[in-house]
């Protein structure tokens, strides 16, 4: 039995609040199995007075989205001293802005597709960039008011104008890159599998294609040239070590093979807090380097710690 005391932290109140309630359970049921003693929190604004009476050896933040996944908690864990998992507070808040870590990535030399920042309310009736391209909301994660601009398309969405908009005035703006979309976690110092994701009647891989039941096909490992798949376990390490993660992180590509085998590799975005359901792709990655889930959870609360 393993007697340390991990309280999962899960729900929240962002948008991707009940994907962070499936991955929070999944994580709490496996770890009990493993022998730990789980507390399960459903984070509210009292999450700090909740922490600091529990007193847990380890938070598993099991949070997506703003607050879970941009350095806040992070931030809240490190004031009660309280060692926890995924990435520290600086890491998080630059991959949380996916504008600041595109310029990070492509300092160090990571392939990115050219972009460009500029506040929604500024969108006029011509379009900012020779479509097609893709519309983003700078802080969301889970593909959250993603649109894609075909080429043929006359203007600009409304939609990004419009009142019903939800995910803040600022928005990125880049150059889509067509082909199959890959992924590939980070553990530690390691790159593990890649993955093609294959979206099932879906145009590319939106919310429904991640988490409804049969919405995506993953394939791993990916097939495709051993020195595309290296390639891009290479480039999956080179940016979690340059944003500076820790423990476990999974770095999204675009790869444009149409012309030639070798294509364009495009590194899109790195997510500090994966899902963590079983099925999720980062557990299905453990999994195939012989992992399995339970194993795999005891790792991430094994390697938590302070000041990441």
């Amino acid at each position: 039995m393993n007697g340390k005391h991990v309280a999962v932290l899960m729900g929240g109140f962002s948008s991707e609040r009940p994907v962070s309630l499936s991955s929070g359970a999944a994580c709490a049921d496996a770890l009990e199995a493993e022998g730990f003693r789980v507390t399960r929190v459903d984070v509210a604004r009292d999450v700090a007075s909740v922490l600091a009476a529990l007193r847990p050896d380890v938070a598993f933040n099991a949070l997506h989205g703003p607050f879970g996944e941009d350095g806040t908690i992070q931030g809240i864990l490190e004031y009660l001293e309280i060692p926890y998992t995924h990435s520290g507070v600086l890491a998080s808040a630059l991959a949380m802005d996916k504008a600041q870590a595109k310029h990070v990535a492509a300092a160090s030399g990571i392939p990115v597709a050219e972009a460009l920042v500029m506040d929604r309310k500024a969108f006029g009736p011509k379009h900012p960039m020779k479509p097609p391209y893709v519309v983003k909301p700078v802080c969301e994660g889970s593909s959250f008011g993603v649109v894609i601009v075909k080429e043929d398309q006359s203007h600009p969405p409304q939609v990004v104008t419009s009142s019903e908009w939800r995910y803040g005035d600022r928005i990125m703006v880049e150059r889509y890159v067509a082909g199959r979309e890959l992924t590939c976690g980070v553990m530690g110092d390691k790159a593990l599998g890649v993955t093609e994701i294959i979206p099932q009647g879906h145009a590319f891989y939106d919310y429904d294609s991640k988490y409804v039941k049969g919405g995506s096909q993953h394939v791993i490992p990916a097939q495709v040239s051993p020195n595309i798949y290296q390639k891009i376990q290479t480039l999956a390490l080179k940016a979690h070590q340059a944003i500076g993660c820790r423990g476990v992180s999974r770095s999204d590509f675009r790869f444009d093979d149409r012309g030639s085998d070798e294509g364009e590799l495009i590194w899109l975005e790195i997510n500090t807090q994966p899902g963590m359901t079983p099925t999720s792709l980062v557990p299905e990655m453990a999994q195939h380097a012989g992992l399995g889930f339970g194993e795999f959870l005891t790792w991430m609360v094994e390697d938590a710690s302070c000041l990441r």
